[in-house]
């Protein structure tokens, strides 16, 4: 077997290997945090979908802002590629930005609610 076809042969990840993949990736979202809010994207329920190929690694991520006139607008994609890029063995990352549905303060976890004192 020439070594281009053993690349793509490769096996998948199993499913503890894309569980604990998964883990490292949402711990580094968990590390970017809107400039304006003490709570990170992640709880704040920014991210909408997280992608991983399981064969190359490659992650697509859909998120959008608290606003579409957000400040770091410009900004919070690129921190997103630039925490998810750290996570060791990953791939490609592609981060798409998008405002629909539009986000409101039902996405955040209980958690981010409890540090915004919202309850």
């Amino acid at each position: 077997m020439s070594a281009e076809a053993a690349k793509t042969t490769a096996p998948a990840m199993s499913a503890a290997e894309l569980e604990e993949f998964t883990a490292k990736l949402v711990a580094a979202l968990k590390t970017v945090h809107d400039p304006e809010i003490p709570v990170d994207i992640y709880e704040l329920g920014l991210i909408y979908k997280v992608d991983v190929n399981d064969e190359n690694r490659d992650v697509t991520v859909d998120m959008t802002l608290t606003a579409p006139a957000c400040p770091v607008a410009g900004e919070m994609p690129v921190m997103v590629k630039t925490a998810l890029e750290a996570v060791e063995g990953i791939g490609t990352v592609t981060v798409n930005m998008t405002f629909d549905p539009p986000w409101t303060p039902d996405n955040m976890s209980e958690a981010a609610k409890l540090e915004l004192d919202m309850f």
